[in-house]
């Protein structure tokens, strides 16, 4: 790929040093994956450029004016702090007529919302988890349908925010409680959905039009003495103690057979497909013990830091990181947008 001109979207609070020493593990977590997109860039030869954004969109003005950029790497994930608006975020580049990385803005928009994103899905007969929708201030009566055990989370916001152990609900007194908390908490509608025992899986998938996937992945908890839920809480996601504790992995899923193996790819990229998705996604995935296969859900623009279940997946595919980096500002440059 020829050199670009790039400003790389982030959150002002997010954007990394010029090096990582003499900053914590914890410290670097914060703001790893805009260190390694940022840096990687320009070692590739871009004319890479950080543009911290928090609640002003002049700032994204002036950089397109100013730096008169080929692209712009989009690694916002929230815009006046409401991960929900990073779609119109998109939508103002549209407007500017600027070429940038990810997902379009009906594709977050549909993502985002769990509960839409599902009724499409079964509209598709695509199997998902059974679910409720308790807006804020309903009191949860749970319908007849919907049989325990049952996780509650965000209807909107990340899956790992507000998500531990509890998340998981056996019976009406601890629903209530759990609704209780997402609503007054996390302060978000509450989506109630049938919890599925099996294994977690996650597949990741590029393109606009045509699609590839990377190999299956997997997330495990190797030393696991207390029984805590296989969920990808913010603990097990982002807590380096929880992690060595609970030998928390992701890996490539191994001993799945070749048929199901194609079955679930056919199945990521019908819902990349059908919920409008481009650039880059994870799809989120349950497989019961009796090879039944359900979606949780669909994760646009997720996480690109170097190691993680994304680049690790490209990774055993041979797509290196650099070359990762590449193919997604290679799908902005050629994306055509329609809104």
């Amino acid at each position: 790929m020829n050199p670009l001109r790039v400003i790389v979207l982030m959150h002002e609070d997010l954007v990394p040093p010029d090096s990582l020493e003499g900053y914590s593990e914890t410290e670097i977590l914060e703001w790893k994956t805009e260190f390694d997109v940022l840096h990687t860039l320009r070692e590739i030869g871009h004319d890479a450029q950080p543009v911290g954004v928090s609640d002003d969109l002049g700032k994204i003005r002036r950089a397109i004016v100013e730096m008169k950029p080929h692209l712009a790497f989009n690694l916002l994930e929230e815009f006046h702090g409401i991960p929900v608006y990073d779609s119109h975020v998109v939508s103002y580049l549209i407007l500017a007529q600027q070429k940038y990385t990810g997902c379009n803005p009906r594709g977050l928009m549909l993502a985002h919302d769990k509960a839409l994103s599902k009724q499409i899905l079964t509209y598709h007969r695509v199997p998902n988890p059974k679910f409720v929708v308790f807006s804020r201030g309903q009191r949860a009566k749970r319908p007849a349908r919907l049989d325990f055990p049952l996780f509650v989370k965000s209807a909107t916001e990340d899956a790992s925010l507000g998500l531990s152990r509890a998340s998981i609900v056996r019976n009406d007194e601890q629903l209530l409680e759990r609704v209780r908390i997402i609503h007054e908490t996390v302060k978000t509608d509450a989506l109630c959905e049938q919890y599925i025992e099996g294994r977690e899986l996650y597949v990741g998938v590029m393109g606009n039009q045509r699609l590839q996937t990377f190999p299956i992945w997997e997330l495990e908890f190797r030393e696991n003495p207390d029984g805590v839920p296989l969920i990808a809480t913010r603990k097990a996601k982002w807590d380096p103690d929880f992690q060595k504790k609970y030998g928390v992995m992701t890996d490539a899923a191994k001993d799945l057979p070749a048929d199901l193996t194609s079955k679930i790819v056919r199945m990521c990229k019908r819902v990349y497909r059908v919920l409008n998705l481009s650039g880059y996604a994870r799809i989120d995935l349950r497989l019961t013990d009796d090879g039944r296969i359900f979606v949780l859900e669909a994760n646009p623009n997720p996480n690109l830091s170097f190691g993680e279940d994304f680049a690790e997946s490209a990774e055993a595919a041979g797509v290196g990181y650099e070359e990762l980096l590449n193919r997604i500002c290679s799908l902005g440059l050629r994306y055509e947008s329609s809104l």
